[in-house]
C-alpha cells in the first residue's frame, strides 16, 4: 500500500510538472546583422514567461529547429528572424505547418525583408516592409483593446522603437491591433541618401489575421534589446503567443 501511495505521488508530481502544461511554443531566435544583442535578454524572460504561463518552450538559435517535427508546436515566434532565412526544404515544412493549423508570433526583424524574396511569406504577413526612420521615441494607440495582446495595455502609451513603414496590405481581412501617432516623431529623419515619409494616420505596428488555416500575430515593436525586459511589452507579447497558440480570447467579453 505505502509503495503504492508513493508511486502515486511521484505520477502526481510528473503530471504537474508536465503533463498539464497549456500548449508547446518554438521560439526561433537566430542571430542576424542587425539583431542579436536582444537574445541574451530575451531568452530568460521568454523562459521566465513559460514558467508563469504554464506552456512548453523550446528556444532554437538556428534554423535546424524546422528540420523537426513542427506539428509538436501550437505556436511558432519568428523573433527578429525572417522565416526568408529558412532553406527550401524547410521552408516547404513551414508552410505546410501553417496550412495544418499552426499559429505564428512575427516579432520585428520578422518581417523585415525585401519584397519579393517569398510572396507566400509576404502574404501570410499581411505587409511588406518598405524602410524605417531613425529609433525615435514616439506614442502608440491600442485602437484595439478587445485582443489578448492588448488588453493589458494602456490606450496611449510612450514607446521608443524604429518605426517600419509598409507597402500597401495584402489582404483586406489583418485586423490592426495598435497603430502610431506620427505627430509624435519625425518620419523623415533618415540616413543620408535614403527617404521615409511615414505612412499618415493610419500607421499599424501590430495586427493580426488567419491565413491559410493558421493564426498570424505580428508586431513590429521589439528592436531594442532592453525592451525584453519591459513587463508591458512582454504582456504584449504572450498575448499574441497564447492567441496564435489557441485562438482564444478574441473580442469583447460577454455583456453582463
Amino acid at each position: 500500500m505505502r509503495n503504492r501511495s508513493w508511486m502515486l505521488i511521484a505520477l502526481l508530481f510528473a503530471c504537474g510538472n508536465v503533463c498539464a502544461q497549456q500548449f508547446k511554443v518554438l521560439v526561433a531566435a537566430i542571430p542576424n546583422q542587425y539583431h542579436h544583442d536582444y537574445i541574451p535578454v530575451a531568452k530568460p524572460q521568454f523562459e521566465a514567461m513559460a514558467r508563469q504561463h504554464y506552456f512548453d518552450l523550446t528556444w532554437a538559435w538556428n534554423a535546424s529547429a524546422f528540420d523537426q517535427d513542427l506539428s509538436q508546436y501550437a505556436a511558432i515566434v519568428l523573433l527578429n528572424t525572417p522565416a526568408t532565412e529558412l532553406s527550401p526544404a524547410q521552408r516547404e515544412k513551414f508552410q505546410q505547418y501553417v496550412r495544418n493549423g499552426g499559429g505564428v508570433v512575427a516579432v520585428h526583424k520578422a518581417f523585415a525583408i525585401r519584397r519579393g524574396d517569398w510572396n507566400w511569406y509576404d502574404r501570410m504577413i499581411g505587409r511588406s516592409f518598405r524602410t524605417h526612420p531613425y529609433l525615435q521615441t514616439a506614442m502608440v494607440d491600442v485602437v484595439n483593446p478587445d485582443f489578448p495582446a492588448t488588453a493589458g495595455l494602456p490606450q496611449r502609451w510612450v514607446w521608443s522603437d524604429e518605426w517600419y513603414e509598409y507597402d500597401p496590405l495584402y489582404s483586406d481581412d489583418l485586423v490592426t491591433l495598435m497603430t502610431v501617432d506620427e505627430r509624435s516623431y519625425d518620419p523623415t529623419l533618415i540616413w543620408p541618401g535614403q527617404v521615409a515619409k511615414g505612412m499618415g494616420k493610419e500607421h499599424p505596428v501590430a495586427w493580426y489575421h488567419r491565413f491559410e488555416g493558421g493564426r498570424v500575430f505580428a508586431t513590429a515593436l521589439g528592436h531594442q534589446a532592453e525592451a525584453y525586459n519591459d513587463p508591458r511589452y512582454l504582456e504584449h507579447l504572450y498575448g499574441g503567443i497564447y492567441w496564435a497558440a489557441t485562438g482564444k480570447g478574441e473580442g469583447k467579453p460577454p455583456a453582463p
